[in-house]
């Protein structure tokens, strides 16, 4: 078995990885690099070039369109009647650039409407940041006491969340249009999140 592996899926990050750590790995034209200002790399500096684990010329290129590789929530607790922002974090395995000029691609979030009544959800959460990178974050601010949840709702993430919306992600510096269909299990690594009153 190989150490580490030169296709687009997770499994081909360094083995000797956590799951966690591989969060922060990705594919650039040098090869399997750490993020900047990751633990992993010792530097705090997130403006530093990405720490090279695996020297793979092109590996970017090599891979084809950027893909999704886990979905997380930021986002940890929910209180209707405080109000809360509704996050998410997408993870590809190489950057990714946000044209948002025709339109703000936005992640669904599924509203399982356990609370008391129906018709909440899904909650499309706009693109927020992370262009250039390979985490990009989706944001829907909930103010306090709105009908859009109830005390016990419970939020996920399905397959095939995310939405172009008229806008583009491409593989970073390229004309390449990134994949953004999920699976319902990467959406669901992310688990639920249970709205509180």
């Amino acid at each position: 078995m190989p150490l580490w592996g030169a296709t687009d899926s997770d499994e081909s990050k360094p083995k000797h990885l956590t799951t966690a750590q591989k969060k922060e790995v990705f594919a650039n034209a040098s090869g399997w690099v750490v993020e900047a200002g990751s633990t992993q790399s010792g530097n705090g500096n997130t403006s530093a070039t990405p720490e090279v684990l695996v020297a793979i010329g092109g590996l970017a290129t090599s891979l084809g369109s950027a893909d999704i590789t886990e979905i997380d929530w930021i986002t940890t607790a929910a209180d209707k009647s405080d109000g809360f922002s509704l996050s998410v974090r997408v993870f590809f395995n190489e950057p990714v650039d946000v044209d948002t000029s025709g339109g703000t691609p936005y992640l669904a979030v599924t509203n399982g409407n356990e609370g008391s009544g129906s018709g909440r959800g899904p909650h499309n959460l706009p693109y927020a940041s992370g262009t250039g990178t390979n985490e990009l974050v989706f944001t829907l601010a909930i103010a306090a006491d709105n009908a859009a949840t109830n005390a016990d709702d419970v939020l996920s993430i399905g397959a095939n969340a995310m939405n172009l919306n008229s806008g583009t992600i491409k593989d970073a510096g390229t004309a390449t249009a990134s994949t953004i269909t999920n699976s319902s299990s990467i959406g669901s690594d992310a688990g639920t999140l249970t709205v509180t009153a």
